[in-house]
């Protein structure tokens, strides 16, 4: 008789301290529910201010953050592997990603250096450039430093965004028309974070590519067209319904070509790991980088799933893919 096979230990990590909290638990519940049990042993673990815990039904248990461990039943429970599902702080910018490094345990994300460059929106673009990706024109101020209105609009040309520096979902960011409106759009994002990017408004389709690694080669999956009524794809139309997404996007080859060989020029240059989402702004049919998502949504609503579909994947497999990268990494 064949002996039972262990199953691994899975830590879905969910929730988070930022705005995106809410999306990210729908995130980590959609994960759980795709994982195969056969497979798997999954444990869903809601990260917050407050406190870490493993949810198990009614119950949370705390988890020892000495080595993100927890006792059930009077017995031990060491994971074998992360699935970062954490959009935002801390399991978008490296804050968490540096926490397991630290404890030796493999997670599904970036390390913690590509997921701080990553969701550094200046630093992000400023290598973009380098790699002779386009973006936007943007001038980057910081909260409590003088701010010259008459620079920034030497700069860039209106109307502008006004964003905070490190933040995802478009949270933090306003759409400004008129020099006078400026200086108080600054003030209120950097209420979200001190550092602040005024970035010149693109206009064009919206696009956003994901890139996943299969078989030990990185693959662009069908691209995404978005199109909303919304000044922007803001967080009302990302998850409340007030967009219409494309995939695969009926747009022409070339401009979509560029696109996905772009998205994996960074994936690759930035080291990055699991699944990317890279967002365009087609200009005269060239793409221009907006940002790039180191652990983008994964709600049953999020773009990455319907891309894996129109791809002919499951998320089983896909998810299955991510843990088995991590574990090998």
């Amino acid at each position: 008789m064949a002996k039972n096979v262990e199953r691994l230990k899975v830590a879905v990590v969910m929730g988070g301290f930022s705005a995106e909290r809410e999306i990210s638990l729908l995130s980590g519940a959609h994960v759980c529910e795709h994982l195969d049990r056969l497979k798997f042993e999954v444990f869903r673990v809601d990260v917050n201010k407050a406190s870490w815990d493993v949810l198990m039904n009614e119950r949370r248990i705390p988890i020892d953050r000495h080595d993100f461990s927890f006792t059930l039943d009077e017995k031990r429970i060491r994971f074998d592997v992360v699935f970062n599902a954490i959009h935002g702080t801390p399991g978008e910018d490296g804050v968490l990603a540096a926490y397991f490094e630290l404890l030796g345990i493999k997670q599904t994300a970036s390390d913690h250096y590509a997921s701080a460059l990553s969701f550094n929106k200046r630093d992000l673009l400023r290598i973009a450039q380098h790699l002779e990706i386009p973006v936007a024109k943007s001038f980057a101020v910081t909260k409590g430093e003088p701010i010259n209105l008459y620079a920034i609009l030497q700069a860039v040309t209106l109307p502008v965004f006004v964003k905070a520096n490190r933040s995802g979902s478009s949270f933090g960011i306003e759409k400004i028309s008129e020099p006078e409106d400026l200086l108080a759009a600054i003030d209120r994002v950097s209420e979200i974070d001190k550092e602040v990017l005024i970035e010149e408004a693109l206009i064009g389709p919206e696009i956003t590519v994901g890139v996943i690694k299969l078989k030990d080669e990185l693959v662009a999956l069908p691209v995404t067209l978005i199109e909303t009524e919304n000044p922007f794809f803001d967080f009302e139309a990302k998850y409340l319904g007030a967009s219409r997404e494309i995939t695969p996007a009926p747009l022409p080859e070339a401009p979509i070509d560029r696109a996905k060989e772009w998205a994996v020029k960074l994936h690759k240059h930035l080291h990055l790991r699991g699944v990317s989402r890279s967002e365009f702004i087609l200009v005269n049919g060239i793409p221009h980088l907006l940002e790039i998502n180191t652990t983008p949504g994964l709600t049953k609503q999020s773009i990455i799933p319907q891309q894996v579909k129109a791809a002919g994947l499951s998320l089983a497999e896909l998810f299955e893919t991510m843990i088995e990268q991590a574990l090998n990494d």
